[in-house]
C-alpha cells in the first residue's frame, strides 16, 4: 500500500509521486504518515519534510505551511 504526495507552493507543485511514508515538521511535534493514518489537519513550521519513493529517502526544506492527511493522501500547501 502506498500514499498519494502533493507538494504545493506558491511557484506551483513540487511534488506528485507515491511513496511509502512522509515525515512532517508538525508544529507540536515531529509526525510521520503511514498507509492507513487517520484523517488529520495541521500546521506546519519551518524544517524538512522527508518522504520515501521508490526506496530513495527525500527531503525538501520548508518555512511552513499546511498538511491534510485523509485517504491515504497527503496534501502539503508550503513555503520553500
Amino acid at each position: 500500500m502506498s500514499i498519494r504526495l502533493h507538494i504545493l507552493s506558491p511557484e506551483g507543485t513540487l511534488v506528485d509521486a507515491s511513496v511509502s511514508l512522509v515525515s512532517l515538521p508538525g508544529t507540536l511535534s515531529p509526525f510521520t504518515v503511514l498507509p492507513g493514518h487517520a484523517p488529520i489537519v495541521t500546521s506546519l513550521e519551518k524544517g524538512s519534510i522527508r518522504y520515501v519513493e521508490d526506496g530513495d529517502e527525500k527531503f525538501l526544506q520548508i518555512s511552513g505551511g499546511f498538511a491534510r492527511v485523509e485517504d491515504n493522501t497527503v496534501t502539503v500547501c508550503a513555503e520553500v
